[in-house]
């Protein structure tokens, strides 16, 4: 008798340990992180009832200044979540407004994403979730009900840099039926990046599609290549296999990459219906893609008739001896004598990069060559870059 309810014991309380774990799976499955209200405000939860702290980092928060290989730079602020009865931590964040935001968790000091939402995005070696809030701005980051193009990842062959390279291209809706030639945008990534940037980061495709819908773009094809060019293709997507992607790689911003540059155009107008001239050309780019728009459109400076330098890094380093470096001044006046239809600049009020860019207008204002200049509130981020290019394309091809 006394084994029966030993045994019986036993099987009970077995029973309320596996409800209890049960219990605990499925609530932390079923947890909603980010859930996004309707007033804007967004709460983040996270089941880990052992950890000590939660806390929660990403691009909604207030910037802070973190410390770089490239000095002080803001980076994303952070704060902590709160732990309930059943091992649920949460937080709950301000109005937010209408923006694809980026963030992780950050679990007694070890950073980490977030279990409950499956959306995510890598920068470098970094890879954090990300959600949207509201409409407006936001909607352009949306995939929307409106034609589509299509994003195909393609192989070209550079003889310059002697290998097959991969690339990133976006065709307008109606590309495959049409017998039309549409215009180029060639749209450069920053440094750490590789042909996937613009495309996933940068939303390029959503933008392209919601802003042509609404009338606002032309339809053009826009080209994304690698701009690394010891690899041929990004991280995990070349023959170097799986890796971890670094910020500056060998022969970053070197020359190189400037050099080889027409091997992409004639790639391109090789192989898709374009409009092969000067008028039908736009070049533009994010940081190192903006240095790179910078010296390549001077370096063949009678290529592009439009030119987008986006918070980027201009004069090239003291260790870069490359020939497309040289005559500097004497070929931005031969890119301005030649003309084009705009030249347009824009960077945030606390980037990095921002009184070299204020440099580079004043050399501009006394060479009297014409620009357009934007400024924005932030930093050297995505916020800015995907704003840019949604302020930039409207102005194409016109």
């Amino acid at each position: 008798m006394k084994k029966h309810l030993l045994t019986n014991l036993l099987f009970l309380i077995a029973l309320v340990f596996t409800s209890h774990a049960q219990e605990a799976i499925f609530r932390a499955q079923n947890i909603v992180s980010p859930e996004i209200r309707e007033d804007g405000t967004v709460t983040f939860r996270l089941f880990a009832p052992n950890a000590n702290s939660v806390q929660v980092t990403g691009d909604f928060l207030p910037s802070m200044k973190i410390e770089t290989p490239r000095g002080p730079m803001d980076g994303p602020g952070k704060n902590d979540l709160v732990k309930d009865a059943n091992g649920v931590w949460e937080y709950t964040s301000t109005a937010l407004t209408p923006e694809l935001y980026s963030y992780s968790f950050i679990i007694d000091g070890f950073t980490t994403t977030d279990p409950s939402n499956p959306f995510l995005i890598r920068d470098v070696a970094s890879v954090t979730n990300i959600f949207i809030v509201g409409d407006g701005q936001a909607d352009l980051y949306r995939t929307q009900d409106v034609p589509h193009g299509t994003v195909t990842r393609r192989w070209y062959d550079s003889p310059t840099l002697g290998m097959d390279r991969r690339i990133t291209i976006y065709t307008p809706p109606g590309y495959e039926e049409s017998t039309e030639k549409y215009p180029v945008l060639y749209l450069l990534h920053g440094a750490g990046g590789d042909e996937e940037a613009w495309i996933a980061l940068g939303r390029t495709a959503q933008i392209m599609d919601n802003l042509i819908a609404e009338g606002k773009v032309k339809p053009m094809i826009v080209v994304m290549p690698n701009g690394n060019v010891i690899q041929d293709g990004a991280p995990g997507e070349g023959s170097l296999g799986f890796y971890k992607p670094q910020f500056m790689i060998p022969k970053t911003m070197d020359g190189t990459y400037e050099g080889a540059f027409k091997d992409i155009i004639n790639f391109v107008e090789s192989n898709y219906q374009v409009k092969a001239d000067k008028a039908n050309r736009a070049i533009a780019g994010l940081s190192m893609g903006g240095y790179h728009s910078l010296h390549i459109s001077r370096y063949y400076p009678n290529t592009f008739d439009y030119v987008g330098l986006f918070s980027a890094a201009i004069m090239a380093r003291e260790d870069a001896t490359g020939k497309v470096y040289s005559d500097f001044d004497k070929t931005l006046t031969a890119q301005k004598e030649n003309g084009y239809k705009l030249y347009w600049i824009a960077i945030g009020k606390t980037d990095f990069l921002y009184e070299a860019n204020k440099e580079f207008r004043s050399k501009l204002d006394g060479m009297e060559m014409p620009y357009e200049y934007v400024e924005s509130e932030g930093g050297h981020i995505w916020r800015n870059w995907r704003v840019y290019l949604t302020q930039f394309t409207p102005l194409l091809f016109k």
